[in-house]
């Protein structure tokens, strides 16, 4: 089959995709537009309050201070790499080609073990803001399940789903209130 065939075959296959989910989504508007006499829906930028809120804002400085350090540390090693590098380059005239080809495989195996410590760095750094922003959403689900019941709203959306609504509709700035109120920092 030739390329063409198969990505044409492709689009299809998506445009399909698209279009039916153009279909659910018109239904769903349908559906809820003729029971909003009924139904209070609202949404709500879960990523604006993980960024803006206190708790939220106190975890980007504790991971940008790590990531700070983290990046100095990595400067330091690899001016360090470059220099040996340079030492070891102005010494192959010099040096036996078995020496050289030793020292070489040396700082091959240095830079390799750094680059793996580096990585691992990067990953721990990822887990700790992925674990705390577990947290916060912890925190933050009852604190919108209990706006929602005493507002009597029927459905919370996500704003990244919205294409345009009224601002009135968005709870963002009354959620990071409470949330706010409840909690100013997790333990880091």
């Amino acid at each position: 089959m030739s390329p063409l065939i198969v990505q044409s075959h492709l689009d299809l296959e998506l445009a399909h995709h698209f279009d039916m989910k153009n279909y659910f989504l018109a239904i769903i508007f349908f559906l809820f537009s003729s029971f909003y006499t009924y139904a209070q829906i609202v949404y709500i930028d879960v990523n604006y309050i993980l960024n803006s809120s206190e708790v939220g804002k106190s975890l980007n400085i504790y991971i940008k201070k790590i990531r700070d350090e983290n990046i100095i540390s990595y400067k330091d090693i690899e001016a360090k790499f470059i220099k040996k590098e340079k030492e070891l380059l102005a010494q192959k005239n010099i040096l036996k080609k078995k020496e050289f080809e030793e020292k070489f495989k040396i700082l091959s195996n240095e830079i390799n073990i750094y680059n793996t410590e580096k990585k691992s760095s990067l990953k721990k750094l990822n887990k700790i803001k992925i674990d705390n922003t577990k947290k916060i959403l912890e925190i933050l689900n009852p604190i919108i399940k209990n706006y929602v019941d005493k507002n009597s709203i029927s459905l919370v959306m996500p704003k990244k789903n919205i294409i345009v609504g009224k601002k009135n509709l968005d709870i963002t700035d009354e959620i990071i209130k409470l949330l706010n109120d409840k909690v100013q920092s997790l333990d880091f």
